[in-house]
């Protein structure tokens, strides 16, 4: 039975969800790596380390290769690279972006503070925030 591209989309981000998938993905940008050495960079048990590393390889995207009794693990293919680019990118410019908000947000807020400390922004006569089209009830 086909899967649809939607699904198989989805399986594939399902895969990227977890922070441990995606730091040994990071640390395999960088070529093959032994399963110990990613075990000296990740602080997880051994066997929590080959289950995220069993879901990689069933998703396609690592392969691993034993030689007497290490296992080394690469990147299944350059899109794999490719992709956690494309992460990296996004990732940067919507963090930048919001950065962006951020600072606009407290100049804003830095500018509504100056204004109610120089008395810019309250009257006397505790109108404070009306406009001049509002009227005051009268007592």
């Amino acid at each position: 039975m086909l899967v649809p591209l939607h699904r198989a989309k989805a399986d594939l981000f399902r895969t990227l969800g977890h922070p441990v998938r995606i730091r040994i993905l990071e640390l395999l940008l960088d070529g093959p790596h032994p399963v110990r050495e990613l075990l000296a960079e990740i602080d997880i048990e051994a066997s929590s380390m080959s289950q995220q590393l069993a879901v990689l390889r069933r998703a396609g995207m690592v392969t691993s290769e034993r030689e007497g009794s290490t296992v080394t693990y690469r990147l299944s293919t350059p899109e794999v690279a490719e992709l956690m680019a494309a992460a990296r990118a996004l990732l940067t410019r919507v963090l930048t972006n919001q950065e962006t908000l951020l600072a606009d947000l407290r100049t804003e807020h830095g500018d509504a503070e100056r204004e109610q400390a120089s008395g810019e922004g309250a009257g006397a006569d505790g109108t404070e925030g009306r406009h001049e089209d509002e009227v005051s009830p009268t007592p």
